[in-house]
């Protein structure tokens, strides 16, 4: 079965996705950016950007490497990769970057052949997380290469004020996750996931990080790109299907988003599982 990624690719279900950045969504794999970039003298850096959607993340990878370095930022969906493409060329980056339709479970590349491969939000979406690591593992350079990978923990978000509506989101992003067989406690199982895929514990470094929408634009974009997955598209429907919510629910939940955003001191964080894996 092709993979499939249940909210769709249309700009509405998509838009928290653009404000990624390696800064706000992979930070601890910041240092190991900077020791490759430090010692790539004598062979181009090549990054693998697994699930790039809309290309922000991917292209801010780019602006922590030399301009030798290549990243290969892949999707499974046409449209979003040319949305990516797009703003690869708007930042300048377009030389740096090369975007390709893959599934992450069979990926097009040799053995070896990127000194770092990264995920990000990947693996819960995923029915078998295991086989995906275990081709990220085939495709990364042995001895030296890194692997990043996080996740969230979609049974972990902090709020306030605290909200009705808000809980009631969570568990509908859940619920639905599961139902689509993916996992909404990533964040928490990949060390268990890695291991299964044969790597050593002892090669794999764990921690968490964080989400925090606190600041106006931030509760905003957030706030936003929540309504829109309630007001249409796979999140609504498939919430009403499953029988978890009411339409008269739902439009309490968006009153509630909309209150968030208006309130000066309102502050939304979840928790998001980081791995490191050392080839």
């Amino acid at each position: 079965m092709p993979p499939i990624y249940h909210h769709g690719h249309a700009p509405s279900q998509t838009l928290h996705h653009s404000w990624r950045t390696v800064t706000n969504s992979a930070p601890h794999l910041l240092p190991h950016l900077a020791r490759l970039s430090s010692t790539s003298s004598s062979f181009p850096i090549r990054v693998l950007d697994i699930g790039c959607g809309p290309g922000t993340l991917s292209a801010s990878l780019a602006k922590h490497l030399p301009p030798t370095a290549r990243i290969v930022a892949t999707d499974i969906s046409d449209d979003v990769l040319a949305r990516a493409r797009e703003h690869a060329v708007r930042e300048g980056l377009a030389e740096m970057m090369e975007f390709v339709n893959a599934d992450v479970c069979y990926l097009p590349f040799k053995d070896g052949e990127f000194e770092v491969v990264h995920a990000h939000q990947v693996l819960c979406h995923i029915e078998d997380p295991v086989k995906a690591i275990k081709e990220m593992v085939r495709v990364v350079k042995k001895e030296g290469g890194i692997i990043s990978l996080r996740e969230a923990d979609v049974r972990n978000w902090h709020c306030w004020p605290e909200l009705e509506g808000l809980r009631k989101m969570e568990m509908l992003m859940r619920e639905v996750m599961k139902a689509d067989g993916g996992h909404p406690e990533a964040g928490m199982r990949l060390v268990e996931w890695c291991v299964k895929a044969g790597v050593k514990k002892s090669r794999i470094d764990m921690g968490f990080g964080s989400w925090c929408f606190a600041k106006e634009e931030d509760r905003r974009m957030w706030g936003m790109a929540m309504i829109e997955r309630l007001k249409a598209g796979h999140l609504r429907r498939k919430s009403l299907e499953l029988g978890i919510t009411t339409e008269e629910e739902i439009e309490g939940i968006i009153r509630d988003w909309e209150s968030f955003m208006a309130t000066e001191t309102a502050t939304l964080g979840n928790v998001n599982g980081e791995v490191t894996i050392r080839v």
